[in-house]
C-alpha cells in the first residue's frame, strides 16, 4: 500500500540552510550600507542565535525587536526562529510607554533595540561574540512565526499572534500566489514592524529572493533602486505611489522600470484616481492589490485589469470568507453598505490576540471595523472604518472618501478629516492638509466642488509640512482629533 503520508513541514533555518548550501555567495539581502549574502546570514544568524540562547531566549517565548529596517533588523529575526521563539516586532521610535504597554503583554525574554527598565535588553548594532560557534544549531520550529503589535483606532495596544507555525510551506505558497519567482528580487519599501512589509518580504526570502530594503521610503530612491537591482515585485501603500505619482513627470519617468512585474498594494484604501494612474503607467497586469487583516481570517486579491471591470473594488475573497451585517447582525444584500465580517477556513485559526478580544458575531465570524458592501458578483467595496466615521447634519460622513479628493489636488501630499464637535450640525468637517505648494482654503473648495457633495467638503482647513501618514499607510485620526481638541 502506497505512503499517503503528508511530507514533514520545512522548518525556516533548514530552507535558509539548503538556500546557503545551493548558492552560498548569492546576495540574500541589501540595506542603505552593505549586502549579505546567503551563506554569511546563514552563519552569522547562527552565532547570533547562540548569544540569544546565553541571555535567555527559549522555545516559543517572544523577543521584541526594536529595530529600524536594514540586515540587522532580518538577522535578529532569523536568530529568534532558530532558536523556535517567536519576533514580536515593534517601532524602533516607539514611545516608552507604549513600548512598556507591549512589553508587558509580550513578557519577553528578550528585547532587542531598545531599552525597557527590568528586562534582559541589547541595543541596536550589537554583535555577538566571535567565539560563538557559527555552526549549524539543532533544528526548531516555534508554534508562532510572528507577533506583531497593533494599536488599531484606539491606541490600546495588542499583540495578533500568528495562527502558523515557523515552516516554509505556507509562507511559500504565498510568495508563490501573489506574483514572487523564486530567486528573484524583492524591494522591502514598508517598516519591518508592520504585518505587510514583514510578512512579504519574509515570504520572498524563503523562495531565495534578493531583498533590496528600503530604511524609509523615498520616491526618488525607490525608483532609483528598482533599477538599480533590476527588482521584480514591489510592496507598496497608496501613500507610497500618491508619493511617487506626484514627482515630477521627468523625474518620475527617467528610470528603467521594464524588470518590474508586480506591485503590490495594500493596508489602506487606494483612490481611484491613483489606481488608474498607475494601471496605465505601468499596466493593469503588474498592479495587484490585497485586502486583509494581519489577522488573516480572510483575503481578497484583484489585478489591475479585472479591477478595470470592477472598478472601486478590492477583489473576491480567494481564503476565508466574507459577507456585510447592518447593525442587528443582518446580513444585507448586494448593494447596501454594512460591517464587513469574515470568517477563516473550517478548521484554520490563523490567530490570536493578547490584549483584546475580537470582534465577533459567533461560528466563526469576526469583524475588524470596516465598512463596506458586495456587489451580486461577490466583489468587495470599501468604506471607511466605523470608528471613524463622522455625523455631521445627520448625514455619515466618511473621512477616506474626502481624503482620496483633497489627496488628488497637485499641492496636497497627504490630507487627514476629522470631526469638531458644533452646536448646530453636531460634527463639523475639519481637513488637515500636508501642502506641498501654497494653496488657499477656497482653492481646495472649489477642488472638492468637482468630486463631493456639498455637505461633505470640509468647513475649515488648517496646513502643515510634515506628511500624515507613516510609510504604512496610517494615520491616526483619533489621536490628531485629540490633540487639536486639547
Amino acid at each position: 500500500m502506497a505512503d499517503t503520508a503528508a511530507p514533514m513541514p520545512t522548518p525556516f533555518p533548514v530552507t535558509l540552510a539548503e538556500l546557503a548550501a545551493a548558492d552560498p555567495d548569492r546576495p540574500a539581502i541589501t540595506d542603505a550600507n552593505r549586502t549579505i549574502t546567503r551563506g554569511e546570514l546563514d552563519r552569522h544568524t547562527n552565532r547570533l542565535a547562540r548569544a540569544y540562547e546565553a541571555l535567555g531566549v527559549t522555545q516559543d517565548s517572544f523577543v521584541t525587536i526594536g529595530l529600524p529596517n536594514g540586515i540587522e533588523w532580518f538577522e535578529a529575526t532569523i536568530a529568534v526562529w532558530k532558536l523556535g521563539a517567536t519576533p514580536a516586532p515593534v517601532s524602533a521610535k516607539l514611545p516608552q510607554l507604549e513600548l512598556d504597554a507591549i512589553v508587558e503583554l509580550a513578557n519577553p525574554s528578550l528585547v532587542v533595540g531598545l531599552d525597557t527598565p527590568g528586562r534582559r535588553c541589547l541595543s541596536a548594532g550589537y554583535t555577538p561574540d566571535p567565539e560563538l560557534s557559527d555552526a549549524p544549531l539543532p533544528v526548531k520550529i516555534a508554534a508562532a512565526w510572528k507577533a506583531p503589535t497593533s494599536g488599531g483606532s484606539t491606541g490600546r495596544p495588542k499583540l495578533i499572534v500568528a495562527g502558523g507555525p515557523s515552516v516554509t510551506e505556507g509562507v511559500s505558497l504565498t510568495a508563490m500566489a501573489f506574483g514572487m519567482t523564486p530567486d528573484g528580487v524583492h524591494l522591502a519599501s514598508g517598516p519591518l514592524y508592520h504585518n505587510g512589509p514583514l510578512s512579504f518580504s519574509v515570504a520572498a526570502l524563503f523562495i531565495g529572493n534578493h531583498i533590496i530594503v528600503m530604511e524609509r521610503f523615498d520616491a526618488h530612491r525607490a525608483l532609483a533602486l528598482i533599477e538599480q537591482y533590476s527588482v521584480d515585485w514591489m510592496y507598496a501603500v497608496p501613500t507610497m505611489m500618491q508619493r511617487i505619482w506626484k514627482l515630477p513627470d521627468d523625474e518620475r519617468t527617467q528610470h528603467d522600470l521594464s524588470s518590474l512585474n508586480v506591485v503590490f498594494h495594500l493596508a489602506a484604501p487606494c483612490p481611484d484616481w491613483l489606481k488608474r494612474a498607475w494601471i496605465e503607467w505601468l499596466g493593469p497586469e503588474k498592479i495587484w492589490e490585497l485586502y486583509a487583516g494581519t489577522e488573516a481570517q480572510a483575503v481578497t486579491v484583484i489585478k489591475g485589469d479585472e479591477w478595470l471591470e470592477h472598478p472601486g473594488s478590492v477583489g473576491r475573497p480567494i481564503v476565508g470568507e466574507m459577507k456585510i451585517l447592518d447593525d442587528d447582525g443582518n446580513e444585507l444584500p448586494p448593494g447596501e453598505q454594512g460591517e464587513v465580517f469574515m470568517r477563516a477556513p473550517e478548521g484554520v485559526t490563523t490567530y490570536r490576540y493578547i490584549g483584546a478580544d475580537a470582534r465577533t458575531t459567533g461560528h466563526g465570524w469576526e469583524s475588524l471595523g470596516d465598512l463596506g458592501w458586495m456587489d451580486a458578483d461577490g466583489y468587495l467595496y470599501l468604506g471607511d472604518r466605523s470608528a471613524d466615521m463622522i455625523l455631521a447634519g445627520g448625514a455619515n460622513v466618511y473621512p477616506a472618501e474626502i481624503e482620496a479628493a483633497l489627496d488628488e489636488h497637485p499641492a496636497v501630499g497627504s490630507s487627514c478629516v476629522i470631526g469638531f464637535p458644533d452646536d448646530d450640525l453636531g460634527n463639523r468637517i475639519h481637513a488637515i492638509v500636508q501642502n506641498t505648494s501654497s494653496v488657499t482654503d477656497d482653492e481646495l473648495r472649489a477642488h472638492l466642488a468637482d468630486r463631493l457633495v456639498r455637505y461633505k467638503i470640509p468647513r475649515t482647513y488648517e496646513y502643515v509640512t510634515e506628511p500624515l501618514r507613516d510609510d504604512a499607510g496610517k494615520v491616526r485620526r483619533s489621536a490628531l482629533r485629540a490633540e487639536r481638541l486639547t
